[in-house]
């Protein structure tokens, strides 16, 4: 039997933790897993089992229960794409998009090489403008004089702020943001429509001989609304294992990306603030994508989009939230109410929620730590989302999202792999290594032709570490981050030595 440890006279709640740990009956177990998780901030803490079988023999070829761990539970990376709040997971997330990206640009995971010769485009499309704002620079991106008479420093935190705030279209603005999934999908459509138009053809006709295929991010300008960076690809009609024909054009594509953005429309109608039209801003850029050798630039000075570049801006982006624009990167919603405001008491009486006095808000939006520009749209999607013509947009639920509400990263179904096809590649290798351990340590593996049936069943606990697994987290992330600067410092002097 194990003595009880007496550590009341250590202060620190994760030393007392960490040293209850050491003396479990396996701590390198509980080191192993916790660095497995390769530094990720918030854990999901599950308990179950899972077992392998031959379906032949049903010999079991393997079996595991969390009940085994030292720690009496299975620890996972959380898989958070936002580097706000896991930056370890969204790393993992930004590597699978780039290799996304970047296969259907110059082919691989198995998407055919010769898709770089089909005719490619990096478009972004802006949103409109709401009302005059603070700028540094003109349409040219040339240093100049704001209209409010002062000339900005490029940190000035009034910058992309309303010139007079009492004019804003802070509705017009939340709305957009609401609805610019849909305009992005919208666009969509009218692309195909109007690339048949410039090239004289029907639909039908262009549908069976040309597949339009794309993949777009989301990305937040600091005036608060989102923009979208697209890649859109010309495939044959089977995708791209077959080239498309000769007429489908990169000029083709400008030319109807140009349509599309003058064409594509939603109409809101509310009784509370009128008509409004939801369209793409007048600044749009349709760039051609190169393919020079590896994707990289051969000259510094030359702005061209390569493949390695757009994937890699692709894939940055892809890891952001609303945290460019200044807002906050978690719900404003109350949860023991649902943002309702109310509980439901005896006899489906309405009680005021305690935890938010009623406002449905997890914390006062006047508290905030936000700018002013900011908090007034958090306020302006709050209150449109409390409109029952707005109810179904739930825009009090993303008001910290300024009213944003779709996708931040998506593609077309034949762009190139998926995200879930890289994990499962990723997970067949974590697979393998561990058949190959079982290998060398004398063990028996299975064959490769023998049909396994996995069963399982897993609860959920709760998110995160306890304190003393915390501080090998944090010992975790500091030889990692001391890794990369080491492999930084060797491709740096690498280069200079070159």
């Amino acid at each position: 039997m194990r003595r009880q440890l007496d550590l009341r006279h250590i202060a620190s709640p994760g030393l007392r933790d960490l040293i209850e740990l050491a003396n479990t009956h396996d701590f390198e177990r509980v080191q192993e897993q916790v660095r497995n998780l390769r530094g990720c901030t918030s854990p999901v803490n599950l308990h179950g089992w899972t077992i392998t079988t031959n379906e032949a023999t049903k010999e079991v070829v393997r079996s595991y229960r969390s009940e085994d761990e030292p720690s009496g539970r299975l620890l996972t990376a959380c898989g958070n794409r936002r580097s706000t709040r896991c930056p370890a997971c969204s790393r993992v997330y930004a590597a699978d998009t780039y290799h996304l990206i970047k296969a259907g640009l110059s082919g691989g995971k198995n998407v055919a090489e010769t898709v770089r010769d089909h005719p490619r485009a990096f478009v972004t499309l802006t949103a409109p403008s709401f009302g005059p704002v603070h700028r540094s620079t003109d349409s040219a991106g040339k240093p100049r004089r704001c209209r409010c008479g002062v000339q900005h420093a490029d940190d000035d935190p009034a910058l992309s702020t309303p010139l007079d705030p009492a004019t804003y279209d802070y509705t017009g603005a939340v709305l957009w943001n609401a609805h610019a999934g849909q305009l992005w999908a919208r666009f969509t459509t009218y692309l195909r429509r109007a690339l048949a138009e410039h090239l004289g053809m029907t639909q039908k006709a262009l549908n069976a001989a040309l597949r339009v295929s794309f993949a777009k991010v989301a990305e937040y300008q600091k005036r608060g609304l989102v923009h979208f960076h697209a890649v859109i690809r010309f495939d044959g009609p089977d995708g791209h294992t077959t080239p498309p024909p000769p007429w489908a054009t990169f000029d083709a594509l400008r030319v109807a990306v140009g349509l599309s953005v003058d064409r594509a429309r939603l109409t809101v109608d509310s009784d509370a603030i009128g008509e409004r039209i939801i369209a793409w801003g007048g600044r749009f850029k349709v760039d051609p994508i190169k393919a020079l050798g590896n994707g990289e630039l051969t000259d510094a000075r030359v702005a061209e989009y390569t493949e390695s570049k757009v994937a890699g801006y692709v894939a940055k982006y892809a890891t952001k939230s609303a945290e460019g624009a200044g807002t906050v990167d978690r719900t404003l919603v109350c949860r023991p109410c649902k943002g309702r405001g109310f509980v439901r008491g005896l006899a489906e009486l309405r009680e005021r929620c305690p935890d938010c006095d009623g406002t449905g808000q997890a914390e006062p939006l006047r508290d905030l730590r936000v700018q002013q520009h900011v908090r007034q749209m958090i306020r302006t999607a709050w209150a449109l989302g409390h409109l029952p013509e707005f109810t179904h947009l739930k825009l009090w639920k993303w008001a910290h999202m300024l009213g944003f509400r779709g996708h931040f990263s998506s593609k077309s179904r034949a762009y190139s792999t998926t995200l879930g096809a890289l994990r499962d590649v990723r997970r067949a290798w974590r697979t393998a290594q561990a058949d190959h351990a079982r290998t060398a340590a004398g063990l028996p593996t299975h064959d490769e032709n023998t049909t396994l049936v996995t069963d399982s069943s897993w609860t959920y606990l709760s998110s995160g570490y306890r304190p003393g697994e915390e501080l090998i987290a944090a010992q975790t992330r500091y030889d990692i981050a001391q890794a990369r600067e080491r492999a930084d410092r060797v491709t740096t002097e690498g280069e200079v030595w070159q």
